[in-house]
């Protein structure tokens, strides 16, 4: 495939409208429903499961069967308690930061529609300077302007009721992404464009390919688990996210150096099989694509731990897009980096064989 432009302006629109949409962890569907509209021309046949998880299928007859992933929810708050006064306090749903909660709208899902509301903070004059309280899970609250207890249960507010941020899809400086839920619906999109190029250069893979877009990442892997039973995969090439460790604050001595810009980033952990791995950086030097390496001690942190370890074990690999600011409302993404995460799976599809076993022993 050329180095030309990937993303076009019909993609550009899908994935801000992919992004804009919220899909709360457990609350996926109506994002899942965004995508699959997208990905439907690409693929034979689509596998749902009860939880949510969407997968397209290209040659749902074959025995060999391969998984480009990503995950589709996104982090995000529950009531979990209302005061008399009518203030609301929250627990998380996935791994939502309390240190940027301060000030930020919200947008609480109810029955009866979106219910808007503030995460409040004591104003800088009211604060004790010498011992200012930083913003905790337990001192954070949400006010919706009502007054006290009886009014917020009349506007449809209960205990359980999920929270997003309703924060939008910018393009910053021209070729930067920026965007809350970019964890991990940029994997979604990614994969989606793989389909789509697969299609429009009228590739034929001998195997089966499963575009699966996971539901429950956030909260310990659940999707993948739950749809690599179904699947049964024999390969399984998991896309997410990973940390840009330039930006300030940020010890490259612990965390590695990756960078947005700077390419793709393969991963080294116990749970990535070593094989596949090397077909992945061999594709990407053949193919003069840009990359990055980290390592990963014990297990990722991603879908590919849910995908490696299941079913007698499935030889699984992580290709990871670098993001800025991670598990905020602003985070951040280069472009090129997308469309060569993009060009180094599809590319890595076309030079996978039917019935390789990527076995350490043949």
């Amino acid at each position: 495939m050329s180095k030309e432009k990937i993303i076009n302006e019909k993609s550009l629109e899908f994935l801000e409208k992919y992004l804009n949409n919220p899909s709360p962890t457990g609350y996926e569907w109506e994002g899942q429903k965004i995508w699959m509209d997208y990905v439907k021309p690409y693929v034979d046949e689509f596998i749902t499961d009860t939880y949510g998880t969407a997968v397209g299928v290209i040659n749902p007859d074959a025995k060999y069967r391969v998984v480009i992933e990503g995950h589709s929810d996104e982090i995000s708050w529950y009531v979990n308690y209302i005061t008399d006064e009518g203030l609301l306090y929250v627990i998380r749903n996935g791994g939502s930061d309390h240190q940027i909660a301060p000030s930020k709208w919200v947008d609480i899902h109810t029955k009866n529609g979106i219910v808007k509301g503030v995460f409040g903070w004591p104003a800088i004059h009211t604060r004790n300077k010498e011992k200012e309280e930083s913003p905790k899970l337990d001192n954070i609250f949400i006010d919706i302007g009502a007054k006290d207890k009886e009014e917020v249960e009349k506007m449809g507010v209960h205990v359980g009721c999920v929270i997003t941020y309703p924060d939008q899809f910018h393009i910053l400086n021209k070729d930067k992404f920026v965007c809350r839920a970019l964890d991990n619906r940029m994997g979604g999109f990614m994969i989606a464009e793989v389909a789509r190029l697969l299609k429009e250069n009228k590739k034929e893979l001998p195997f089966g390919l499963y575009v699966t877009n996971s539901v429950q990442e956030e909260i310990g892997l659940r999707g993948a688990e739950m749809i690599t039973q179904t699947i049964k995969p024999n390969v399984a090439i998991v896309t997410d996210v990973c940390h840009d460790t330039t930006t300030p604050m940020i010890n490259k001595k612990t965390e590695g150096e990756t960078k947005i810009g700077d390419g793709p980033v393969i991963s080294y952990a116990p749970a990535v099989q070593n094989k596949l791995r090397e077909r992945i950086l061999e594709t990407a030097e053949s193919k003069k694509i840009p990359f990055q390496r980290n390592s990963s001690s014990r297990y990722t942190g991603t879908d590919t731990d849910a995908f490696a370890y299941s079913n007698g074990g499935v030889a699984s690999a992580l290709i990871s897009l670098p993001l800025r600011y991670m598990h905020t409302t602003v985070e951040t993404v280069h472009r090129d980096d997308v469309e060569n995460v993009i060009r180094l799976i599809y590319e890595t599809l076309l030079n996978i064989k039917e019935g390789e076993t990527f076995s350490y022993f043949d």
